[in-house]
């Protein structure tokens, strides 16, 4: 996973946590419209918003991963193999 070439296009803020078996990473995109979505397939999240869309390949050993947008905010957990 390339979190830092994620966002370093547009100077966006992005943190990574660690919580043992959980990994939570949070991206700032600030004021994006309501019609922003996210989804993950394949081990791909998705995020499309103002006729933009990026991509950010999750590592091989998550196995399972969910990922939302609230108020600009991405967030995306993820559990991984112990």
């Amino acid at each position: 996973m390339n979190l830092e070439r994620f966002v370093r296009d547009d100077g966006r803020l992005a943190r990574q946590y660690d919580y043992g078996d959980e990994t939570v990473l949070a991206v700032d995109f600030g004021p994006i419209g309501a019609d922003a979505s996210v989804d993950v397939v394949d081990g791909t999240v998705i995020v499309v918003f103002d006729d933009e869309q990026r991509e950010l390949e999750l590592p091989a050993d998550v196995e399972d991963a969910q990922a939302f947008i609230r108020n600009g905010v991405l967030t995306i957990e993820m559990e991984v193999d112990a």
